[in-house]
């Protein structure tokens, strides 16, 4: 569902607009309702669709929690997890922390990963990028 990379804005009070490409299917699907959390394994945020994310949550509770990995792993992924809406004009606010862990400033870029989105500081994602390349 979610395909390509997109570069945004966003503005200073931590505001971003879904382009409408992702907006749509965002809309339709969940009514614009969005669950933001870390990725533990790149500085950057994942954002997926309510009903995606009562899956994919659903799974993570159901890890063995004895396993101090897997225990970190939850306590990062459903601790950071925040729930989100999109506005009348499809921007959301991304709250402080995550926009920290993320590193994201003005300039950033948004990738789509089928069922879900990453969203990237631009400056990141280009070092990611050159160095998958």
């Amino acid at each position: 569902m979610f395909r390509g990379v997109q570069h945004i804005n966003m503005d200073a009070k931590g505001r971003l607009a879904m382009p409408s490409r992702q907006r749509e299917p965002l809309l339709s699907e969940c009514e614009g309702r969005v669950v933001v959390t870390i990725d533990t394994q790149s500085s950057c945020l994942t954002i997926y669709p309510l009903p995606e994310w009562e899956r994919i949550e659903k799974d993570i509770q159901g890890l063995p929690a004895l396993n101090p990995a897997v225990k970190r792993f939850q306590r990062l992924m459903l601790g950071y997890a925040t729930d989100l809406e999109l506005d009348g004009s499809g921007r959301m606010l991304l709250p402080q922390p995550l926009r920290e862990y993320a590193r994201l400033d003005k300039k950033l870029v948004l990738v789509g990963q089928g069922n879900k989105l990453e969203l990237w500081s631009e400056s990141l994602w280009l070092s990611e990028r050159e160095q998958a390349l």
